[in-house]
C-alpha cells in the first residue's frame, strides 16, 4: 500500500480534510485529560523534519506534536542535508525511508518536494514551500471555524501580497464551499495556473486590486508579510503599502470578523499594531492550531483518521 503524503490541500477530497480537521479538535480538547495518555498513534516510530529553511512555529509545533503522539523527533538542517546537490532527490528519499517512520520537510522548491515524496516509501508532509503551506491553511481554518462557525458559505478576505498561504487556501476555497475575495496589485496576483485550478475546481474566487473592496462585509481578513521567505524585496513595499491591515481596513469587514496572520508579522507593514493586539486578532489561536492540526495529520499519515 503507497505511504499517504500530506503534500496540497488540491490533493484531498472535503471529505478527507474534514475528518482530519474534525481530529484536529477532538486531539486538542482531549489534550490535557488522562484519557489523552492513550492517543498515542506514533508510538516506537521516529519523524525526520527536514528544515532546508529555517523556522520557529514549524520546528516547535512539529516537534512537541510527534513527541505527543508517543514519536521520536528528529532535527535535519538543509546543511546537513544538501538536497538535490551530494546526491539526487531520490536517492535521499529512498535512504531516509529506510532509517524513519515519516518525514517532514520544510523547502522552498515545490518540485523537489514533490520528487522526494515520489521517491518516498514513507508518508512525506509539506512543512513549507515557496508554492504551498497547507498545514497552515488547515491550522487557519481550525481556527476560524472555532471563533465564527462552519466556514462553509462564509467570506474570507486576503489582502496582500500572492504568496504559498494564499496558494492553499484558494485550494481550500475549491473544497469547503465559501467566498474568497483576493486583493493584490496587479503584479502580484496569483498565477494564471492557479486562477485556472480555481475555477476548474468551483472555488468562489473574486480578484481585485482594491483591498476595501475585499475586506467589505468579510467574515475574516488575512494578510502576510511583504517579503516572503526566497523573495527579493524589489518594489514590494512601494507595491503593497496601500493593503496594509489596519483599523479604518478592518471596520469594512463585519462586526464579528477576525483578523488572521500566519506570523512572523512585521508590525507597522503588512499589519498595524492596533489590529494585531487588537480584539478582532486571532494570530495566537492560529500559532497553537499549527500544533493541533498537525497532530491530526501526522495521525491521518498513519492510517489513525478516516474520512
Amino acid at each position: 500500500m503507497p505511504p499517504r503524503h500530506f503534500i496540497d490541500l488540491s490533493d484531498f477530497t472535503t471529505r478527507e480534510l474534514r475528518a482530519m480537521l474534525d481530529a484536529g479538535r477532538d486531539i486538542k480538547a482531549r489534550r490535557r485529560t488522562p484519557a489523552s495518555q492513550g492517543d498515542r498513534p506514533l508510538d516506537g516510530k521516529t519523524v525526520a523534519m527536514i528544515f532546508d529553511q529555517p523556522s520557529l512555529r514549524t520546528r516547535a509545533s512539529f516537534e512537541v506534536g510527534i513527541r505527543e503522539l508517543g514519536g521520536a523527533p528528529m532535527m535535519v538542517t538543509g546543511r546537513e542535508i544538501e538536497l538535490g546537490e551530494r546526491e539526487s532527490v531520490a536517492d535521499t528519499a529512498r535512504v531516509f525511508s529506510r532509517y524513519v517512520d515519516a518525514i517532514m520537510i520544510r523547502i522552498l522548491d515545490h518540485g523537489q518536494l514533490r520528487e522526494f515524496a515520489r521517491h518516498a516509501t514513507v508518508p512525506v508532509i509539506n512543512g513549507l514551500t515557496k508554492t504551498s503551506h497547507p498545514c497552515q491553511v488547515m491550522a487557519d481554518i481550525m481556527t476560524f471555524e472555532e471563533h465564527r462557525g462552519s466556514l462553509q458559505k462564509a467570506r474570507i478576505a486576503w489582502t496582500g501580497d500572492s504568496n504559498n498561504v494564499l496558494a492553499s487556501w484558494i485550494h481550500a476555497a475549491g473544497r469547503f464551499d465559501f467566498e474568497l475575495h483576493v486583493a493584490t496589485p496587479a503584479e502580484l496576483a496569483p498565477s494564471r495556473a492557479l486562477q485556472d485550478w480555481a475555477s476548474e475546481n468551483g472555488a468562489r474566487l473574486k480578484l481585485t486590486t482594491k483591498p476595501e473592496e475585499a475586506v467589505e462585509g468579510a467574515d475574516c481578513v488575512i494578510t502576510d508579510c511583504w517579503v516572503s521567505m526566497g523573495d527579493k524585496e524589489g518594489n514590494r513595499h512601494n507595491l503593497l503599502r496601500p493593503f496594509q491591515v489596519d483599523e479604518a481596513l478592518m471596520r469594512r469587514a463585519a462586526r464579528e470578523a477576525v483578523f488572521m496572520h500566519c506570523l512572523p508579522a512585521t508590525r507597522g507593514e503588512e499589519v498595524t499594531d492596533a489590529v494585531m493586539d487588537g480584539p478582532q486578532s486571532v494570530v495566537y489561536d492560529e500559532a497553537e492550531n499549527r500544533l493541533h492540526a498537525q497532530k491530526a495529520i501526522l495521525a491521518w499519515c498513519f492510517g489513525q483518521v478516516q474520512a
